[in-house]
């Protein structure tokens, strides 16, 4: 799995369920890889307070995907590190 291979399927289908690891306090916003489980690995800048980390997490999925930021919702594990991720077309 990779990021064209899912940029093809939210074209395809017009949403796209992710499930993500994220990294708060990184030293830059990048996608990391892809975990053994399936699960993208993203490292945020953001600190995991006040929704920071969620917040740069769903902008930069926006971008990376080019969607609107309203379109990236957490579905579950808002103050967790693994969450559900729905994307929109």
């Amino acid at each position: 799995m990779d990021l064209a291979s899912l940029r093809s399927a939210l074209r395809d289908s017009g949403a796209l369920r992710l499930n993500v690891k994220v990294v708060p306090k990184s030293a830059r916003t990048e996608l990391a890889g892809v975990m053994a489980d399936g699960a993208l690995k993203v490292r945020v800048a953001a600190p995991p307070e006040k929704g920071k980390a969620n917040s740069a997490l769903c902008a930069f999925l926006a971008r990376e995907f080019g969607v609107p930021a309203a379109s990236v919702t957490i579905e579950s594990g808002a103050t967790a590190s693994r969450k559900r991720i729905l994307i929109l077309r």
